[in-house]
C-alpha cells in the first residue's frame, strides 16, 4: 500500500491500483502538477511502496541544468543493473547500448540511436520476465532529448509486467508517451491542498501551529501549495514581529528569501551545484576555489535548513526549484564566469563545449570549435538530438554559416524532428546561391519531405536540386537516387527510370561503389517492374558493392531487393523467409519506421501461400505500429493490409472502410502508385461478390497501365489484370478482355513466369467458355492448373479449379466436376475464403450433390437472383455464372414462384426485407 500522504488520499487510492495492475498489463501514470504541488513526495512514496511489494524498479530524477549530457538519464535509469542482464542481448544492441552510455571507446561505425532504444526495450523485456517492473521517472520534462527518444520507444512496446511512473510540470512540454493501447496512459493532475490538509502539513513538517488568521494568509497567498506554504511558515517564523503582512506573494521570492539566509558564503558553490547536472564536491569545490572540507563547513547551513544534500562525494539540492532559484537568482555575468571555469574542470567534450557557449557572447572559435567536435561525438554515439542541440548554441552565438544549419537540420531530422529540419532547411534556402550547398539544402529537405509521406512535393525538390549543373558530382548521385524513388510514387515512372539510369552511370565513372550499389539496386528494381525480368548481374553487382552495416532505407538495400524479386518470380518460401529474417534484423536494430515496409511484403506472401492468419495478424500489428507512427504513408500501408486480409478472408464490409480510409491517406501522400493497391483489392472484393460492375469500376482507372507497359506483367505489377478480364467477361465484355490476356499469354511466355502463365491460361478458359467453346476452354483451364504446380499460390489453384469444376459440369462430366469442386472447396475452407467456399457448395449443388428443401431456393436460384436484384439482364447473368440465358430464365421462374412474386421489383422488395427463403 501506498504511505499516506496528507491531503492525497484519491491519488493514493489511484497508485494502489496501479501497482496492482502491473503484472497483468502494461500501464503509465503520469503525475502533473505546478511546481511544489507535491509530486515528487507522491512519486518517492509509490517507488519505494513498489520496492517493498517485490516490484523491480529503474528510477532517475532528470536534472533542470542547461548542461545535461545526452543519454544521462537513461544512463540512470541502468545504472544499478547487473551488467549480466546486458550479456544475452544481441550484439548490435549490446554495442549501442555500451557506445551510447560511454562505456567502450567509439570506434569503427556510428552508433544507431535506433539500436539504443532497442537494447533499451530488451533489458526492460529481459528484466520483466523474472517479475514485474516499475520504470520511475521524475521531471519528464527535463530528460534530454537522446533519453526521451529510448523512453518513448520503449513505452510504446512496454511488455506485460512493466510499467512507467512519471512526473511532469502542468503545461511544460516533455517526451509523449504512448502505449501498446493508447488508452493505458494515465494522467492525475495534482489540486491544490485545502485549509484544513495545509494545515496538518504544516503541524507535522514543521511541529507548530498558526493562528486561523494567519493559517487563512497561508492558505491565500500559496493557493493551497504545500512547498510555497511551507516556505512562506518557515519565513514567517524568522519574521522580527512573526506578522504575515509582510509575507512575500510569489513562490519565486520566497525561494529567494530562503536562499538568501543559508547562501552566506556558499554563494559560488550553490551556483557551481546549479549549473552541473550531476554535482560532486571535487568539482563544485574547484569551482568555487575552495577544498572539499571547506566546501562542506561552507554549506552546511544549507544542509541543515534542507536546502542541499550531501551524499558522499554526491551534492544535489532537495527539489528542483531552489537549484532553479539559485541560478536565475544569479546576475548573467556571473553564471557566465561559472560556466567558464566548469570549462576548465570537466573532462567530457559534450559537457566542455556546453560550459563553453553558456560561457560565451560571441562565437569564439575555440568555442564554436569545441561545439562541432562534440556535436560529431554526440552523432556517433548514436544521440542526433544532442548533436543537433550543440549545433544550435552555436548558431545562437553567431556561427551560423549555412553548412552548419544544414547539419543542425540533418541532425533533427535524424532524431526523428522533421519539423524542426523543415523549418531550418527552408528558412536558409533564398538566402543560398546556385551550387553545392544549396543543393545539399534541397536534398535535405526533399528527404524531409519524403518523410513527412509528400512524394511530388519531394520530387519537385530533388528537380530543384539538379538544376544547377555546377554540384558536387557525388552530391548529383545521391540527389538521382533520391530523385528516381520520388517520382516512382508520383506515379512519373519514364522519368525515374531516366534518373536512376543517370545515377548508375554517372556514379560508375566517379568509381562511387557505396552510391552505385544503391542506384544498381534501384534500377534492377525498375526494370524487373517495367517486364525487363531480372537483372543477376546488376543484383550482384550491388550486392558486392554493399557497404555492411550502413544506415540506408529498406527499399535502398541490394539484400532487400534481391528477396523480394525472389518472391515476385516465385519462390515465395524463400521470400518469406528471407523476410522474416530481415524482420528480426530491423526489430534488433530499433528501426520501427523500416517495419511498416517490410510487413506490407510479408503480407502480401503470407496471403499468396495461403496463411491468411498470419497475414491478419502481422496486418493488425502494423496498423498497432503505423497508429504510434503517425504519418499518412504507414496509415495507407496498415490499412490496405488490413484491408487485404479481411477481403480474402470474406469480411468484406470491414475491407471496404478500411479501404475508403486508405485511399484518403494515398491521396494526401500524392502518390498514385500507392491508389494502385486499394483499387486492385476493390476489384478483388466485387469479383468475389459477383458484382462484376463493382469490380470494373474499381479496376479500370488502373487499366490504361497495361498500354503504358505492355512489358509489364508480373505479379507483384500486375495482380489487378486477372480480375479485371473476369470482371469483363462477366459483363460480356469479352472482346475487352481480349488484349488483356493477350498481354498476359505474351509476357509470360518470354518471360517463363508460373504466376503469368496460370493467369493468362485462367482467363482465356473464362473468354472460351464465354463464347460457348467448351471443350477448348477445358482444355485451357487444365494447362492453367499445369502452371499452378510451379505455383504455390493454393488459394489462385482453388480459384482455377473452381473454373475447371464448372466447364466439365457443363460438358456433364459430373464426377469429373464433383471431385474438382470439392477439391477446391477443401482449400477455400482450409484457407478460410468464406465468399469462395459457398461459391464452390453451390457449384456442388448445381451438380447435385446435396438436396434442399423444395420451398428453399437453391444455391443456383439465390445467386441469379441476387444478381438480378443488381440489375443485370439475362444475358449477363448467363456470361457471369457459365450458364445458358435458358437456364437463367428457369431458375429466375422458380424463384418467383417459390417467392410468390411475379416481378424484378417485387424481388427486391422481397429480398430487402431479408425474407428467409
Amino acid at each position: 500500500m501506498v504511505p499516506h500522504v496528507i491531503g492525497r488520499q484519491a491519488e493514493e487510492q489511484a497508485l494502489r491500483e496501479f501497482l496492482d495492475a502491473i503484472p497483468r498489463e502494461p500501464r503509465a501514470l503520469i503525475l502533473e502538477g505546478d511546481p511544489g504541488i507535491g509530486k515528487t513526495t507522491l512519486w518517492l512514496e509509490t517507488l519505494e511502496c513498489a520496492r517493498r511489494t517485490g516490484i523491480q524498479t529503474l528510477s532517475c530524477r532528470a536534472a533542470g541544468a542547461e548542461s545535461v549530457m545526452a543519454y544521462s538519464v537513461l544512463a540512470d535509469l541502468l545504472n544499478e543493473i547487473d551488467e549480466s542482464n546486458w550479456a544475452n542481448l544481441p550484439a548490435p544492441q549490446q554495442q549501442a547500448l555500451d557506445g551510447a552510455l560511454l562505456r567502450r571507446r567509439l570506434d569503427g561505425e556510428d552508433i544507431d540511436p535506433r539500436a539504443v532504444s532497442a537494447a533499451f526495450l530488451s533489458v526492460i523485456r529481459q528484466l520483466c520476465a523474472d517479475r514485474p517492473l516499475l520504470i520511475a521517472i521524475d521531471d519528464l520534462q527535463w530528460v534530454d532529448a537522446s533519453s526521451a527518444n529510448a523512453v518513448s520507444f520503449a513505452a510504446r512496446r512496454l511488455p506485460v509486467g512493466a510499467a512507467l511512473l512519471c512526473t511532469k510540470r502542468t503545461e511544460e512540454p516533455g517526451p509523449q508517451l504512448r502505449l501498446p493501447k493508447l488508452d493505458d496512459v494515465h494522467q492525475i493532475r495534482l489540486q491544490p491542498l485545502t485549509l484544513a490538509e495545509l494545515r496538518q502539513v504544516l503541524l507535522v513538517r514543521l511541529g507548530t501551529s498558526f493562528p486561523r488568521p494567519t493559517l487563512l494568509r497561508l492558505h491565500q497567498i500559496s493557493d493551497g501549495n504545500p512547498l510555497f506554504a511551507l516556505e512562506l511558515a518557515r519565513q514567517l517564523g524568522h519574521a522580527l514581529d512573526g506578522s504575515a503582512a509582510a509575507l512575500p506573494h510569489s513562490l519565486n521570492e520566497v525561494v529567494s528569501g530562503r536562499i538568501q539566509r543559508v547562501c552566506a558564503g556558499a554563494e559560488e558553490a550553490l551556483l557551481a551545484m546549479a549549473s552541473l547536472p550531476d554535482p560532486t564536491t571535487s568539482v563544485v569545490a574547484r569551482a568555487a576555489g575552495t577544498t572539499p572540507d571547506d566546501l562542506a563547513e561552507s554549506l552546511s547551513e544549507a544542509e541543515t535548513q534542507r536546502v542541499v544534500v550531501i551524499d558522499g562525494h554526491r551534492l544535489r539540492f532537495t527539489h528542483p526549484i531552489l537549484s532553479h532559484g539559485v541560478y536565475s537568482e544569479a546576475p548573467p555575468h556571473r553564471r557566465r564566469d561559472m560556466h567558464r571555469r566548469l570549462a576548465g574542470l570537466v573532462e567530457d567534450p559534450e559537457l566542455k563545449a556546453r560550459h563553453l557557449a553558456l560561457s560565451s557572447t560571441t562565437a569564439e572559435p575555440a568555442t564554436v570549435a569545441a561545439l562541432d567536435v562534440a556535436a560529431d561525438i554526440a552523432r556517433r554515439r548514436g544521440a542526433p538530438a544532442a548533436a543537433a542541440e550543440l549545433l544550435e548554441l552555436a548558431i545562437g552565438l553567431g556561427a551560423d554559416d549555412p553548412p552548419r544549419r544544414i547539419r543542425c537540420a540533418a541532425d533533427h531530422f535524424a532524431a526523428s524532428n522533421s519539423g524542426s529540419a523543415r523549418q531550418m532547411l527552408e528558412a536558409i534556402l533564398d538566402e543560398l546561391p546556385q551550387g553545392t550547398t544549396r543543393a545539399e539544402a534541397l536534398l535535405q529537405l526533399g528527404l524531409v519531405r519524403l518523410y513527412d509521406d509528400s512524394f511530388p512535393e519531394a520530387a519537385e525538390i530533388f528537380a530543384s536540386a539538379l538544376h544547377d549543373v555546377d554540384i558536387d558530382p557525388s552530391l548529383r548521385v545521391r540527389i538521382l537516387i533520391s530523385s528516381s524513388y520520388a517520382l516512382l510514387n508520383a506515379g512519373q515512372v519514364a522519368l525515374a527510370y531516366e534518373h536512376v539510369q543517370r545515377a548508375v552511370t554517372e556514379a560508375d565513372e566517379l568509381d562511387l561503389a557505396e552510391l552505385s550499389s544503391s542506384a544498381l539496386g534501384m534500377r534492377a528494381m525498375m526494370d524487373f517492374m517495367a517486364g525487363r525480368g531480372v537483372d543477376h548481374a546488376a543484383l550482384e553487382r550491388a550486392m558486392t558493392a554493399e557497404v555492411p552495416n550502413r544506415r540506408l532505407p529498406v527499399p535502398f538495400r541490394p539484400q532487400v531487393q534481391v528477396i523480394l524479386l525472389r518472391a515476385w518470380t516465385g519462390e515465395l518460401q524463400a521470400g518469406r523467409e528471407g523476410l522474416a529474417a530481415l524482420h528480426h534484423q530491423c526489430t534488433i536494430s530499433g528501426e520501427e519506421s523500416e517495419l511498416i515496409f517490410v510487413d506490407f511484403h510479408r503480407t502480401l506472401i503470407d496471403i499468396w501461400l495461403g496463411d491468411l492468419g498470419s497475414a491478419t495478424q502481422i496486418a493488425h500489428e502494423t496498423v498497432e505500429r503505423a497508429t504510434q507512427l503517425g504519418g499518412d504513408l504507414p496509415l495507407f500501408i496498415a490499412l490496405t493490409l488490413r484491408a487485404a486480409a479481411s477481403a480474402h478472408a470474406g469480411r468484406f464490409a470491414e475491407a471496404r472502410r478500411d479501404l475508403t480510409d486508405a485511399i484518403a491517406a494515398a491521396q494526401r501522400c500524392g502518390s498514385r502508385r500507392l491508389a494502385e493497391w486499394p483499387a486492385t483489392l476493390g476489384g478483388f472484393i466485387g469479383v468475389s461478390c459477383g458484382d462484376y460492375q463493382e469490380a470494373l469500376n474499381a479496376l479500370e482507372p488502373l487499366l490504361p497501365m497495361v498500354h503504358m507497359f505492355p512489358d509489364a506483367s508480373e505479379m507483384i505489377t500486375s495482380s489487378f489484370v486477372p480480375e479485371a478480364v473476369e470482371a469483363m467477361i462477366g459483363l460480356g465484355r469479352l472482346d475487352d478482355a481480349e488484349p488483356l490476356i493477350a498481354t498476359l499469354e505474351r509476357n509470360g511466355r518470354r518471360l517463363d513466369r508460373p504466376w503469368t502463365l496460370a493467369m493468362a491460361a485462367r482467363c482465356r478458359a473464362m473468354l472460351q467458355a464465354g463464347r460457348g467453346e467448351l471443350a477448348a476452354a477445358t482444355s485451357t483451364a487444365e494447362l492453367a492448373m499445369t502452371e499452378h504446380e510451379r505455383l504455390p499460390m493454393p488459394f489462385e489453384r482453388a480459384r482455377t479449379q473452381l473454373l475447371l469444376g464448372q466447364l466439365q459440369r457443363r460438358q456433364r462430366h459430373r464426377e469429373a466436376a464433383i471431385a474438382t469442386l470439392q477439391d477446391a472447396l477443401h482449400t477455400f475452407e482450409r484457407l478460410g475464403t468464406q465468399a469462395w467456399s459457398e461459391r464452390a457448395q453451390a457449384e456442388l449443388a448445381r451438380c447435385g450433390s446435396g438436396k434442399r428443401p423444395s420451398t428453399a431456393l437453391t444455391p443456383t436460384e439465390k445467386c441469379v437472383a441476387d444478381l438480378a436484384l443488381s440489375g443485370m439482364t439475362n444475358q449477363d447473368i448467363a456470361a457471369a455464372l457459365f450458364i445458358s440465358p435458358k437456364t437463367v430464365e428457369v431458375n429466375l421462374t422458380r424463384v418467383y414462384r417459390k417467392l410468390k412474386i411475379r416481378s424484378r421489383t417485387e424481388l427486391h422488395r422481397v429480398l430487402s426485407a431479408d425474407i428467409q427463403i
